[in-house]
């Protein structure tokens, strides 16, 4: 880089003469407008030399499928070191070069393994353009599938190694690729591992390509290893909140053969309890020990005081807001103490609550009272509930046992406001039995609940209440799925459905409802004021198509009614089309209904299952 010093004029001893002090500044100025070309004429080389520096070459890929070319973009060296601008003629010409042979590796993960090369380098307007053209050829394809066990799962459990055959998911006639192939034996070595055989290994695995025929004969063999059996818990992370709660929600007794759903049991059981922010649990895999092997629990606990918000929008209630403070050392205990509150264009709710730590079996007996208001189809309800239940949640099934005592008034546009009132035993029972929680496509979910109250203990009017709903998933192929959905309501009583509290009868309509029809629209219309009933019936069938994982459609058919008396039932039919999006907070469904009966068009945001 060049450069220069500018230094400053030095006056000869003496005399200074005329000519001489002209001279001085001239030299002076002289050297300075020297001293600024050189540095510019420096700026000038070096920014030349960037910019030279800069131009690099462009890669063009053509290959299909997309899969390939998306792959070759992804690592081809050629391709990921076409923006250097440090990339000399040398380097140049090795990437060229070596760029046949890394299509070669490539395309041979994928199962082309004949790949025809072109590499075409060009220069437009001072520039290189590389073009690399491939022919895959033919895809290699599974010609045969030998999966063999070793070990003492061939006499103990034979169900198991075919649940680990059934997970291999690579089968004759399909496309064989090196991440296929790698999946397909950890799946089903995740099987063998999961139920009695945790310290199972694959024992040997060999893929035997022909490149002339294009076929791929595999066979893979697993040591299966020792029946695994479950010990003692092995807690840590516990400061604040007793270790006997871990215990008290632990499903898993000593001495129970090894089930990865018994772990994801009790990590389930552990995180819906209030303390614990994070629950990570391991299990020793030496099959030199697998006689009560130990579980270790490790917890994050939360502080004892806590306050959680948040905001949202559904079409049905609109805006929200709901807020929640929790302080979870009452008395000392570890009882759980918490007060909750949401507010929305429809409903106004406040609850507070207070605990019991879970005991024996994870039963956890509580206390709560709750105040909500609710203005929707031209009907405002004021509930007031109030008194104490007993709950289990477990990865499966819940029960609820509860003693409520309800007093609702209710306001409507036809008659003055009336006010009920009950003491209410009730049972719930709910089952969830599907292939993913979050995002099932086989399986099905099903609530019970039932109840009843007697005139004059606290009661304006005996009656008996039941109510039921469930969801159906039914896989089509591999893409599509079927989803039915049914709920059931009735309140049996000899007098009129004003003498029951209002919020323990039935309205519909509405994206979990009815879809064509505005949220609880549905009912006894009097004057306007859409009032709730006795009786609820409703269903709908969706089909839904994924294009891929993340989208699909779906077009569906609802039907419903909601009437205190059946003999004078009106059905509500609606139809729609959607859009399906599994996003990574769970499923979002945008849908467009027309309600039949009312001839109205109206859309629905939901997130989530509605159960």
């Amino acid at each position: 880089m060049a450069g220069c010093a500018i230094d400053k004029p030095r006056l000869r001893r003496g005399k200074a003469g005329s000519g001489s002090g002209h001279r001085t500044p001239m030299r002076h100025w002289l050297r300075t407008w020297l001293a600024f070309g050189l540095v510019m004429l420096t700026l000038a080389t070096g920014n030349a030399h960037a910019a030279k520096a800069a131009a690099s070459y462009k890669v063009d890929i053509e290959a299909t499928p997309r899969s390939l070319r998306k792959l070759l973009e992804a690592h081809l060296d050629i391709a990921r070191f076409a923006k250097r601008p440090d990339i000399s003629d040398d380097q140049f010409e090795f990437l060229i070069t070596a760029t046949p042979q890394q299509v070669r590796d490539l395309a041979s993960t994928q199962g082309y393994f004949t790949p025809i090369v072109r590499t075409d380098v060009r220069t437009v307007d001072d520039a290189k353009r590389v073009t690399v053209s491939v022919d895959p050829g033919p895809q290699t394809v599974v010609s045969s599938v030998s999966l063999s066990f070793r070990g003492p799962v061939l006499t103990e459990d034979p169900e198991q190694e075919n649940t680990a055959r059934f997970a291999f998911s690579l089968h004759e006639g399909d496309p064989f690729s090196q991440g296929d192939w790698d999946d397909a034996k950890n799946a089903s070595l995740k099987a063998l591992q999961a139920r009695r055989y945790l310290g199972a290994k694959v024992y040997h695995s060999e893929a035997r390509v022909d490149p002339r025929t294009h076929e791929a004969k595999l066979s893979v063999t697993y040591e299966s290893g020792p029946t695994f059996t479950m010990g003692k818990l092995d807690v840590s992370g516990t400061r604040r909140y007793p270790e006997q709660i871990v215990e008290n929600v632990n499903p898993i007794s000593v001495g129970d053969i090894y089930d990865v759903q018994r772990i994801t049991e009790l990590q389930r059981q552990l995180q819906n309890t209030p303390y614990y922010a994070s629950v990570a649990i391991d299990v020793n895999s030496d099959p030199a020990k697998p006689v009560e092997t130990p579980v270790h629990v490790k917890v994050s606990e939360y502080p004892y005081n806590s306050i959680r918000g948040g905001v949202g929008y559904s079409t049905d209630n609109g805006p929200l807001v709901q807020g929640s403070y929790s302080y979870l050392d009452t008395f000392g205990k570890a009882w759980p103490f918490t007060i909750q509150g949401r507010v929305d264009q429809i409903q106004q709710y406040g609850q507070i609550q207070l605990a019991m730590p879970p005991g024996p079996r994870a039963w956890t007996n509580s206390m709560l009272a709750s105040y909500t208001t609710t203005d929707v189809s031209d009907t405002r309800i004021y509930s007031i509930r109030g008194g104490v239940q007993r709950a289990r949640t477990s990865q499966f099934i819940d029960y609820n046992y509860s003693l409520l005592y309800y007093q609702d008034r209710l306001d409507q546009n036809a008659a003055e406001p009336t006010t009920s009132r009950a003491l209410v035993p009730s049972w719930s029972w709910t089952r969830r039995h599907t292939d993913d929680p979050l995002f099932p496509r086989s399986g099905n979910l099903i609530h019970v609940e039932a109840g009843f109250a007697v005139k004059g203990v606290l009661t304006d009017q005996t009656f008996i209440r039941g109510y039921a709903r469930g969801q159906q998933y039914l896989p089509i192929g591999k893409q599509d799925l079927v989803l039915i959905r049914a709920e059931l309501g009735g309140v049996f009583t000899s007098g009129p459905s004003s003498g029951i509290p209002a919020s323990l009868l039935f309205r519909a309509g509405g994206s979990n409802s009815v879809r064509g029809y505005g949220y609880q629209s549905i009912g006894n219309s009097v004057d306007g004021s859409v009032l709730p009933t006795k009786y609820l019936v409703t269903g709908s069938a969706e089909y839904q198509h994924w294009f891929n994982h993340d989208w699909g459609a779906a077009a569906f058919f609802d039907v419903g009614t909601a009437t205190d008396t059946w003999g004078e039932k009106v059905f509500y039919p609606g139809v729609g089309v959607g859009a399906r999006w599994r996003s990574p907070v769970g499923p979002v469904n945008v849908d467009l209904a027309y309600g039949i009966r009312n001839k109205s068009v109206r859309p629905y945001l939901t997130l989530g299952i509605a159960f």
